[in-house]
């Protein structure tokens, strides 16, 4: 008979970016699923699932809750930095562990983290490195006003001077505000090279439908000419943007082929969260941090996104990179590197070897 092991899954089910939260929901409910039916399995994984309503204040409550009212010590969930943040304070009481399945800003690493997403060394410097010798290296920075635009875009003004560009806007929107007159206003006087777009759900995709408007005033601010560039942007909110998105371009550790086997890699990434979780509970039904990082040091775990190490040190998973430019409903990938071991603090980022350029400033 199959042992049963609760886990916690806190993922929105409304609010602004809904569709990333469906989508991270939906990887880790068919993984489960998909676990539940091998009778290989020695375990039986049940869900326990709270909904936040994109609201960060639940956040820390409904994961205390889970574990409260459930044997529940695994938490799969959060799509905002903010979010997981405020859960970790309640992890670190009760010892419990997310399985966080989004990409973020990077400059953290907690014992009762595992990052299953990419850190700054796996999106944004291998996008830069692509964007600046072909479009040139002068940005104008967009942000949702919370920690991921901010820390983002503070990368970003560094890379920029390495490549030997300059910030020409920087600009922050709250959570959910459409209102992007300005921006648009702004990006068209100061003629950027490109576009980074640190915004997310509503207000990204209000820009993306104003910045095509834009492009069509004025060519040189096509796809082609000056790109929109993200790192977080993915299949799943590709129905929501339509159109107004092709040309551009995105990064992450998956894009999904045709026909494909998840719909985005926010998706892929919540159902290989569960695979690495389910393949430690499996041997250990009481694992913890201890065990799980122990087992980071001795394995490496086979996924749907393919083999994958996670570096005991800051449980951060080595991943693909790949760069995906948007076609007709999805992405065509126009560069891919495999297995990137993961550098959340930049300790090893060489300008020279990104931008071709000695070190101009010290990333922090």
């Amino acid at each position: 008979m199959k042992r049963r092991i609760e886990i916690g899954i806190l993922y929105s089910r409304s609010g602004s970016y809904q569709l990333v939260s469906d989508a991270c929901r939906l990887g880790a409910m068919r993984a489960i699923a998909d676990i539940n039916a091998d009778r290989a399995q020695g375990i039986e994984l049940v869900p326990v699932e709270r909904d936040p309503q994109s609201n960060a204040d639940r956040y820390a409550t409904l994961c205390e809750d889970i574990f409260r009212t459930s044997s529940a010590r695994h938490v799969i969930g959060c799509i905002t930095s903010w979010s997981r943040k405020e859960t970790i304070p309640v992890l670190e009481k009760a010892g419990g562990m997310l399985w966080y399945a989004c990409p973020y800003e990077g400059f953290e690493a907690n014992e009762h983290v595992v990052y299953m997403h990419a850190c700054p060394n796996q999106h944004l410097v291998p996008l830069m490195a692509h964007v600046a010798p072909r479009f040139g290296a002068n940005g104008f920075l967009l942000g949702s006003n919370y920690i991921w635009g901010w820390e983002m875009n503070r990368v970003a003004r560094d890379l920029i001077a390495d490549a030997g560009g300059k910030v020409l806007g920087e600009r922050y929107l709250r959570i959910g505000e459409t209102d992007v007159s300005r921006l648009i206003d702004e990006i068209r006087v100061t003629r950027p090279n490109f576009i980074l777009n640190n915004l997310i759900g509503t207000s990204s995709y209000a820009f993306l439908a104003a910045y095509r408007d834009l492009g069509r005033e004025d060519a040189a601010f096509k796809p082609d000419a000056c790109p929109v560039i993200s790192c977080n942007l993915t299949e799943g909110e590709l129905p929501a943007i339509g159109e107004t998105g092709k040309g551009h371009l995105s990064a992450g550790p998956y894009f999904a082929p045709r026909p494909a086997a998840f719909a985005s890699s926010f998706e892929a990434s919540a159902y290989a969260s569960v695979q690495v979780m389910a393949d430690v509970l499996a041997s250990d039904p009481d694992a913890g941090p201890a065990e799980f990082s122990k087992a980071f040091a001795e394995r490496r775990f086979s996924t749907r996104l393919g083999p994958i190490a996670i570096d005991p040190n800051t449980q951060h998973a080595t991943l693909p990179v790949l760069i995906g430019r948007i076609a007709d409903g999805f992405f065509e990938v126009v560069s891919r590197e495999e297995e990137v071991a993961p550098d959340p603090y930049l300790s090893r980022y060489d300008p020279a070897k990104v931008f071709g350029r000695p070190r101009l400033r010290v990333v922090s």
